[in-house]
């Protein structure tokens, strides 16, 4: 995936160290500049191309709110802030997500996920990895590159994925392959309404789903976790 640069203003140093924090997770974010005021922002923004900012909402001099209204042309916006009211004014905004604080890793990464597909529908940005995998959705199966060999994957062979670091661990019938990229780029191979990501490491492929208990998913004897944050888009797309 290419690189995805990335502006934090917050007036606060410790949320923006977290967000930063979070943000080396993955290896495709790039925290371009961390601010501690839209000023300063604004300098980065005018300088330098940016594709997500998360901005806090209530600081000094101007709140997160105005600033992002003076933007001509502005990037992914993902509001992160403390006080829930601020909620509709954000949206009105056309804003990409609503953090707030303080948040789960595994809430960011949701709103990571929404920042990209915003980013794949601007004509000529391209986030698809090269190199590592020949993919065309028109097809049941795509081909992973690791290890110096090429692997033909099926999608009705695919049980699961599992984010593992930098490194995706596939599961399929008969093998296991573990290429060097982040699970949500995986993820973008794969024909929607298939698969679901059931939790912020996990993947699965809906039809092989045996049974779910509690917060747990079943695929043979395999036991997949269920995140909080995911659970409602899960049963309703299994039409639970």
């Amino acid at each position: 995936m290419n690189e995805i640069s990335c502006l934090i203003v917050d007036d606060e140093p410790i949320a923006r160290e977290i967000i930063k924090g979070y943000c080396g997770h993955l290896s495709y974010l790039n925290v371009v500049a961390s601010s501690g005021n839209a000023l300063e922002a604004r300098s980065v923004l005018q300088s330098q191309h940016i594709d997500i900012l998360f901005l806090d909402i209530n600081m000094p001099v101007i709140d997160g709110v105005s600033f992002a209204k003076t933007l001509k042309n502005p990037p992914q916006i993902i509001f992160t802030t403390a006080y829930k009211e601020y909620a509709s004014d954000a949206f009105d905004l056309a804003a990409c997500d609503y953090l707030l604080k303080p948040f789960s890793f595994e809430r960011f990464i949701i709103a990571i996920d929404k920042a990209l597909e915003k980013l794949r529908a601007i004509p000529g940005k391209k986030l698809q990895e090269t190199a590592e995998v020949l993919a065309d959705k028109t097809k049941d199966f795509i081909f992973i590159k690791t290890d110096g060999k090429i692997f033909k994957i099926r999608y009705d062979e695919l049980l699961y994925a599992e984010a593992q670091g930098n490194y995706t661990r596939i599961v399929t019938e008969s093998n296991v392959i573990m290429p060097k990229m982040p699970i949500s780029s995986f993820e973008e191979l794969l024909p929607a309404g298939h698969f679901l990501r059931t939790h912020r490491s996990f993947i699965v492929n809906k039809s092989k789903i045996g049974h779910i208990e509690g917060n747990r998913i079943f695929i043979n004897a395999i036991e997949i976790p269920i995140g909080s944050n995911y659970r409602d888009f899960l049963l309703k797309n299994l039409g639970v």
